[in-house]
């Protein structure tokens, strides 16, 4: 009986030691189990070459973006005129019954006062004076001549005044006109816009995800991209790169537009993703620790995650990087020009000297995207494009459709600022027989007739600025990921070549591999 009871420990010990030996040696077979996406650098193997419908490489890209771009546009959009955004959260969704409100605490925002945006009391909402014809030409808004003393009223009467009938089919006009200039519904002048302190409520992951969220960029893809035809994959909604090919180069350059934005959304989860509500320690964050997930962008972005297209999505980040970059050339002389006043001549110079710096250095760029090969000959090209600025301004409205206010203020945001390049590049009133599409300037002729909002023109640079910050969080997930590898390699020796082949990445990445989440 003594026997069999100082045994008992010993057998107990030796379990123990037998499932840490099974662990560890699972551990070094199926190392991918580690981090459960694929221990690898898959994202990035095929990052390189030509983008497509462009010159221009990746690799080029990399370089002029992250060392010369990327300080310049973050320091712009810090500047007092690119921090305040105003927008309309409260907009109801048209498409379908607003069924889920995002209520954790990180999808509120913190929205501001009109008196407490810098300039706004002396000039700042000059712009918005109503022009409206129910105003323009109502009898209460023209001028009074009674004092004039060699004024007869009498045989000098000039009715000025506009019928209630009128001045709705001149409204009609006035809609009529921006319609085919806008790609966005701007709703800044909207009764319920808000100023947002954008440097108070920066994007990154909220939580914001399930059915709601899936719907949002499911809509976009299968009703407001052109497609060739419908993908096999029921669940699958983007279009697939094989089948590009089969879509005009209007088409093409539309879905890639959208398909790199939504790029650019989920690498900004991803690189500022809640790690923890409460860090340990007296100085804990108040809301949290933040930072890259890589976990969470491997499996965003791994090809064995996603049909194989993550490259080709990755791809047209840089695309639409490229896009947008061309419109802020070609409208860089009408840029250069703002005021972009706030109220202190001190930092409104900064601002000036800081954008035309940058823009200086965008026009040096050497293959810059080139929208002249674009809706040019045939009878339906008018058409197309009315169908391409259509679908776009539908995107811009499904965004008001977005259950979380943080996620609705940047999408908005980016995508006005995506719309207002586009509106640049195709809009016959910002094109010149004059321009030359290689010098990368815009003559400036009739700036009067070119004038952007402001709520544009802070769209468009900070969309440009999400843009080059993804392409910069793109080099740090690729060291992350080469770090990753390497300290692997040094801990648990020399890896079989059967786990370094394409068909061992398969075999770690096929069991249950989840489909890519679309918003959250």
């Amino acid at each position: 009986m003594a026997r069999t009871s100082t045994e008992m420990p010993q057998k107990s010990y030796c379990v123990v030691f037998i499932l840490f030996a099974l662990a560890i040696v699972q551990a070094v077979g199926y190392d991918t189990e580690l981090t459960k996406p694929c221990d690898s650098t898959a994202c990035f193997d095929e990052l390189h070459g030509s983008l497509g419908d462009c010159s221009c490489k990746v690799d080029t890209i990399d370089f002029f973006n992250n060392v010369k771009i990327f300080p310049r546009i973050q320091s712009i959009v810090t500047k007092d005129y690119f921090r305040f955004y105003k927008v309309n959260l409260k907009k109801e969704c048209p498409f379908w019954a607003d069924d889920s409100r995002c209520a954790m605490k990180y999808c509120h925002i913190k929205t501001c006062t009109k008196e407490s945006v810098p300039g706004y009391e002396t000039g700042y909402n000059n712009e918005y004076v109503d022009e409206t014809p129910a105003t323009k030409y109502s009898k209460e808004a023209q001028s009074d001549c009674k004092s004039d003393l060699d004024h007869d009223p009498q045989l000098g009467y000039l009715n000025m005044t506009i019928s209630a009938a009128n001045q709705y089919e001149i409204a009609k006009w006035k809609v009529h006109d921006d319609a085919h200039d806008n790609f966005c519904e701007n709703d800044d002048r909207d009764a319920d816009a808000d100023y947002v302190d954008l440097t108070l409520n920066p994007e990154r992951y909220t939580g914001y995800k399930g059915p709601s969220a899936h719907r949002i960029w499911r809509s976009i893809y299968q009703e407001n991209c052109f497609r060739p035809k419908l993908n096999p994959y029921e669940s699958f909604p983007y279009v697939l790169s094989s089948d590009l090919s089969n879509l005009c180069l209007e088409k093409r350059v539309f879905y890639r537009a959208i398909s790199g934005l939504h790029t650019s959304i989920n690498i900004h989860l991803c690189s500022k993703f809640l790690l923890s509500e409460k860090s340990l320690g007296f100085v804990a964050p108040p809301e949290g620790e933040w930072g890259p997930n890589l976990e969470e962008f491997q499996r965003r972005f791994d090809p064995s995650q996603t049909m194989g297209e993550s490259t080709n999505w990755l791809k047209n980040l840089y695309f639409v990087y490229l896009l947008e970059m061309r419109a802020l050339a070609k409208a860089g002389p009408y840029l250069e020009q703002e005021e972009y006043f706030t109220g202190n001549p001190t930092e409104d110079e900064e601002t000036r000297q800081a954008i035309s710096n940058m823009l200086g250095v965008i026009y040096s760029f050497p293959e810059h995207f080139n929208e002249s090969s674009m809706f040019k000959g045939g009878s339906q090209v008018e058409t197309l494009k009315n169908e391409f600025r259509d679908h776009f301004r539908n995107i811009s409205r499904i965004m008001d459709c977005v259950g979380c206010d943080k996620c609705k203020l940047w999408g908005k945001l980016q995508t006005q600022g995506l719309g207002t390049a586009l509106k640049i590049l195709f809009s016959d009133k910002w094109n010149s027989p004059e321009a030359d599409p290689s010098s990368g300037k815009l003559p400036l002729r009739h700036k009067s007739h070119k004038k952007l909002q402001r709520t544009e023109i802070v769209a468009l640079f900070n969309a440009f600025a999400r843009l080059s910050n993804s392409i910069r969080e793109l080099e740090n997930f690729r060291i992350m990921l080469s770090s990753l590898k390497e300290t692997k390699l040094n801990v648990f020796g020399n890896v079989p070549d059967r786990k370094r082949s394409g068909e061992a990445k398969k075999e770690a990445c096929s069991s249950g591999a989840e489909k890519p989440r679309t918003w959250s």
